[in-house]
């Protein structure tokens, strides 16, 4: 083996692979336990940045040259510029949907669909409303899942059941809501398009939410529930006292879904419908704007003010309910430079590991014996949720199994649209399932039931991993690529 300068390089071990993984998650445990909750806000990145120097180091021994290693760095960077415009972008399409009245309005409506004599299904169907329209699954558990606890409560009906119904709806919405954080973070390690990640999610997701629906149906059949909505009724009313409220609030979402059918390329679709967003909070939410606005301005130079700010830097309401604040107060680009602080770290510390080929070796060890596409869809999803227990991070869950596996798929002909929905699937859904992740963390905290309770009920993170596991098995929308003629040529 040779570098760029032709210098003779020493192929890794697999010792050589390990060192920078098990000191990455030495790291990331270290991180989670100091910091807890807020370890991805920073803790985390410095913990890949540190590995990536332990990687370059073994680099280094092996016969790489820094410049070589630093080529490696810019290139792995490069390939997550997209997805990061796209981030930025959906930051402003947040801080202008919740001006505009969309946001307000899908989640007005959803809470219309609590009926009481079903309340499992309706509370996670509700969550699953809210967590598709703002792209969060934490800020709906933090919310409107604290207020179906509350509903819970004082129907008698089961904690561990109610918080089981929250999180599966929460994290349906997020998974393919195009506001999602991870659901951006996903295809942007895979290298897939946003949109048809998230279509191509649906052919498992869909199924395992509806299975929930029926066995949530199943387990409230029958149970006397009071009428005892009152929080969920406050919320409503503060909702239409903000905000005015009605269905053509709802055609920047329509707008965009339009774009998406149409295949519009994931960055200028999510970018019009930002600048749609701004236009209809000027037309619709004047008074809104008015109580956002600085001292000293109005009119037209105060509406402007506003939704520029509410494109950079999203939203902030003070009413008189802490929880609508909660839930509303969100958005604009800069809400999306942490997650793009994570993805430049992880992409860089996965680039080493390429460059001086420790994820080749580290890859080729896990998938000896691996044949078919559903060994590869097995393997990625039990990846994620051993990240998911080691590292504690749903961000890790994704970036690292990804960064391994993402040549391998294209090697064995598989699309890596494979790729892109395996990493959700084990890595988005198995977080909060998990005690000591910051996800079963932040779950525990805010709905006040511990996810050993709650892991049994959480049907659809529970059914997803599984169902796609099986999809992969039979063969069942699994798309192939042609395999790269070297590949092909080696395996010959």
């Amino acid at each position: 083996m040779e570098n760029n300068n032709n210098k003779q390089v020493k192929e890794a071990s697999l010792l050589d692979a390990l060192v920078p993984i098990l000191i990455l998650v030495c790291l990331l445990g270290s991180s989670v336990y100091l910091f807890g909750d807020n370890s991805s806000f920073g803790p985390n990145q410095i913990a890949l940045l540190l590995a990536m120097g332990i990687a370059a180091i073994v680099g280094i021994k092996n016969g790489y040259k820094w410049d070589d290693i630093e080529k490696g760095i810019v290139k792995g960077i490069s390939r997550s510029l997209g997805a990061i415009l796209i981030l930025l972008a959906v930051g402003s399409l947040i801080g202008t949907w919740m001006l505009s009245g969309t946001v307000p309005t899908l989640i007005y409506y959803g809470l219309d669909l609590l009926n009481p004599s079903m309340f499992y299904a309706a509370s996670c169907l509700i969550c699953g409303i809210v967590a598709l329209s703002i792209g969060s699954s934490w800020t709906t558990a933090a919310t409107v899942g604290v207020a179906l606890m509350g509903v819970s409560i004082g129907m008698e009906m089961s904690a561990p059941i109610t918080a089981g119904a929250i999180i599966s709806g929460a994290y349906f919405g997020d998974k393919i809501s195009p506001l999602s954080e991870t659901t951006n973070l996903a295809p942007a390690i895979a290298g897939t398009n946003l949109f048809e990640h998230i279509q191509y999610m649906l052919w498992t997701t869909v199924p395992s939410f509806i299975i929930a629906l029926i066995l949530f149906t199943v387990i409230g059949f029958g149970a006397e529930v009071p009428e005892s909505t009152s929080r969920i009724e406050e919320m409503q009313q503060l909702l239409n006292q903000e905000f005015n409220l009605g269905f053509h609030m709802l055609i920047p979402l329509f707008v965009l879904l339009a774009m998406a059918i149409r295949k519009v390329p994931a960055f200028p679709a999510v970018a019009l419908g930002a600048i749609l967003g701004g236009v209809w909070a000027a037309i619709f939410q004047p008074d809104v704007i008015v109580k956002l606005a600085q001292e000293g301005t109005s009119g037209i130079e105060a509406t402007a003010v506003v939704i520029w700010t509410a494109l950079f830097d999203g939203v902030k309401f003070a009413t008189s309910s802490e929880t609508l604040n909660d839930l509303l107060s969100r958005g604009g680009m800069s809400s999306m430079l942490n997650t793009i602080w994570l993805i430049m770290c992880a992409m860089t510390f996965g680039a080493v590991l390429e460059k001086v080929g420790l994820l080749k070796r580290a890859v080729s060890a896990f998938l000896k014996g691996a044949t078919s596409a559903g060994d590869m869809v097995t393997r990625t999803i039990l990846t994620c949720i051993g990240t998911n227990i080691i590292t504690a991070d749903q961000y890790m869950a994704i970036v690292m199994p990804g960064r391994m596996y993402k040549e391998e798929f294209e090697k064995r002909g598989l699309n890596q649209l494979n790729l892109s929905r395996s990493l959700e699937d084990g890595g988005t859904l198995t977080s909060p399932l998990i005690p000591w992740n910051t996800c079963g963390v932040y779950m525990q905290g805010v709905l006040a039931v511990s996810p050993l309770d709650y892991i049994f009920y959480a049907f659809f993170n529970l059914i997803n991993p599984v169902l796609s596991i099986i999809y992969a098995y039979l063969g069942i929308k699994i798309l192939r690529i042609p395999i790269p003629k070297t590949t092909a040529t080696t395996q010959s």
